[in-house]
Order: C-alpha cells, then sequence, then structure tokens
C-alpha cells in the first residue's frame, strides 16, 4: 500500500512543543518558560526588567532558542513599560539595553541581534519618526518571519530522515526535531532516537526525551560517553545536533560534548546534520569565545557538592566543530 504524504496546512498543523517557542510576551511582561524545571512541571518566570532577562539567560532558565526570544523581547519589555521616555532618553535605554544583553553569555551572538534593534532604534530617532512604533513593528515583524523560518526547517528536517533511521542528537534543539518527529510519524516512517543526557544540565534526558515522548516518538536516553558503543555497534545511522554559533567557514559551536560526537560520526562513516544559523561575522571556530561556566555547575547536584573537596572544576559551556565534519547544514537565517 502506497504511502501518502501529507500537505504542507497539515505538516504545519502539528502541535507545537513548549520549547518551540518558550518565551511570550503579554502587554509589558515577558513570560519564560523555566526549563530547568521540566519535566516535574511547566512553569513561567515573569520578567519585567532588562536585569531579569539578563539572570534568566545567566542562570539557564531558558538556553538556545529561548535565549534568542528573551534578548528581542526584552526591548519590548522596556518600551511598553516605560511608554513616558522621550525620544533621546528612550534611544539611550535601547543601547544599555542592548549593552546589557551581550554581556550575558559570550559565546551566543546576541550582538548580531542587538545591533539591528539598535539601528532600528537611530534610524527612526535620525529620521524624526517614534522610536516606539519603529521597534514594535519591526521587532514584530522579525519575529513572525523567524517562526515561519523555523517551521519550514521542521518541515526540512523531517525530509532528511528517512524511515528506518536511527537518529542520535546531543543537548536540544529547542522544539524541532520533536516537531519534525511528529510529520514523519504522520508519514509512516519508522524512525528511533537515542537522545544523550548533556550533563552537567541534563539537558538531554529532562527535555530532549521529554518532548520527544510528547512527539511519540520512540527515544532511548544514553550516558554522553556511550555514543562510541552505538556507533560501532551499527545502532546509530544518523545524526542531528542543533548549533549555537555558526562561522562563514561552517564550523560551528555546540553544547559541550558534540566535537566528540562529530569526529565518532565521521571514523564510522555516518551522516552528521547540524541545525545553523548561518553568519559571515566570526571567520572560522578559532575565532568563536568559548564560555566557561562556573566549576560548580559539575562539583554540586541539587545544591549538595558531590566531590571531595579541594577537587577543581572545569566545565566550558562549548566545543567546536569544524566544517569538515558535518555532512548537511540545514540552515535558517535569522537576520
Amino acid at each position: 500500500m502506497r504511502r501518502s504524504n501529507p500537505t504542507m496546512q497539515q505538516q504545519f498543523s502539528i502541535k507545537e512543543s513548549p520549547l518551540f517557542w518558550p518565551a511570550k510576551l503579554d502587554g509589558g511582561t515577558l513570560w519564560v518558560l523555566d526549563e530547568t524545571l521540566i519535566p516535574k512541571q511547566m512553569k513561567y518566570i515573569e520578567v519585567i526588567s532588562t536585569a531579569e532577562a539578563v539572570d534568566v539567560i545567566r542562570k539557564m532558565k531558558t538556553r538556545a532558542f529561548g535565549q534568542f526570544l528573551v534578548v528581542l523581547n526584552t526591548f519590548l519589555v522596556e518600551i511598553r513599560r516605560n511608554p513616558r521616555l522621550s525620544q533621546p532618553v528612550l534611544l539611550k535605554k535601547i543601547i544599555r539595553t542592548a549593552d546589557a544583553l551581550n554581556k550575558s553569555r559570550p559565546t551566543f551572538p546576541f550582538s548580531e541581534v542587538t545591533a539591528v534593534v539598535v539601528a532600528w532604534a537611530k534610524s527612526a530617532f535620525e529620521e524624526g519618526a517614534n522610536i516606539r512604533q519603529q521597534l514594535e513593528q519591526n521587532i514584530e515583524g522579525y519575529l513572525q518571519g523567524i517562526r515561519g523560518r523555523r517551521l519550514n526547517r521542521v518541515i526540512q528536517i523531517a525530509e532528511a530522515i528517512r524511515s528506518g533511521d536511527s537518529i542520535l542528537t546531543h543537548c536540544n534543539v529547542s522544539g524541532e526535531l520533536a516537531m519534525a518527529a511528529a510529520i514523519c510519524r504522520l508519514q509512516g516512517k519508522s524512525i528511533r532516537f537515542f537522545a544523550t543526557e548533556t550533563r552537567p544540565y541534563l539537558q538531554g534526558a529532562k527535555l530532549t526525551v521529554w518532548e520527544l515522548r510528547r512527539a511519540g516518538a520512540d527515544v532511548t536516553l544514553v550516558a554522553d560517553n556511550a555514543t562510541g558503543l552505538l556507533m560501532a555497534n551499527g545502532q546509530i545511522s544518523k545524526v542531528i545536533v542543533g548549533s549555537d554559533r555558526n562561522c562563514a567557514n561552517g564550523d560551528f559551536a555546540n553544547k559541550i560534548g558534540t566535537y566528540q560526537i562529530a569526529v565518532l560520526a565521521k571514523e564510522f562513516g555516518i551522516p552528521f546534520y547540524v541545525l545553523t544559523q548561518p553568519s559571515k561575522k566570526i571567520k572560522e571556530g578559532r575565532d568563536i569565545p568559548v564560555e566557561v561556566r562556573p566549576e560548580d555547575e559539575l562539583l554540586r547536584f541539587n545544591g549538595k557538592r558531590i566531590v571531595p573537596a579541594g577537587v577543581k572544576g572545569f566545565y566550558p559551556g562549548f566545543d567546536i566543530v569544524p566544517h569538515e565534519y558535518v555532512t548537511k547544514q540545514i540552515a535558517i537565517n535569522v537576520n
């Protein structure tokens, strides 16, 4: 019996994962899904200032695309909660907001986005236009465009997956992989996923397996250091990961541990796919500033120290994957 493919409308009607759009603006308040509480509960954090937005980002309450949403929406929060500021004062506030967001996490390319917003504000000021109206219109249109491009990439991911695939993923790709899995189910594809724990925050164990199961996918959790064995045993046919920063030459940064998976995939001849946001701002991977997280994130678990006194910790949050390890980039342009 021939399998029929769903129409574009059916594909877009796939229920969104909560992680696909984890920050929602309501008036002058931004509600951010606290991803550190999943899967125990779904709770949204109230953000009403730049300082609170920076705190949410630094404490990893949301990650990856969620942080991108927080950055953009923070400008709207400041605009809406300060309606009486004069044009010159508002422009200065937008610039200060951008500076604070840029400093929140060094590896993330927030400056590429905040620079666009600041340019919009400066242009409006110089032309005598209303900064508030201009930014509201531009940011909301920008976000709407990104939503459409992400939905299109979900379809591209589903198209890259073949029936019978056994897919390894590392960390979490903010809803897209789970939604692609749902499309694959609709298409009748038989697939399965292996998700790494993703230490020390356990995003794979807490987020990825949670949303894949919500999408009805067959998913197995594995230890971060089990990927070599899985590949050697022929249990993996494809790797799909996300990225947090990308270079002009195709190198990219992602959650620490991605590089070793890429090396293993090349060794065993396994296709390695990465979801990217192309950028020419950085020439190559060695130019990416890698964030080193506080050592306590390794030395403590649930607030308790788990190693002997005197032991030090070293936790780079990301590593760099050279472009030659990548089989294919599935890209969207967020600029």
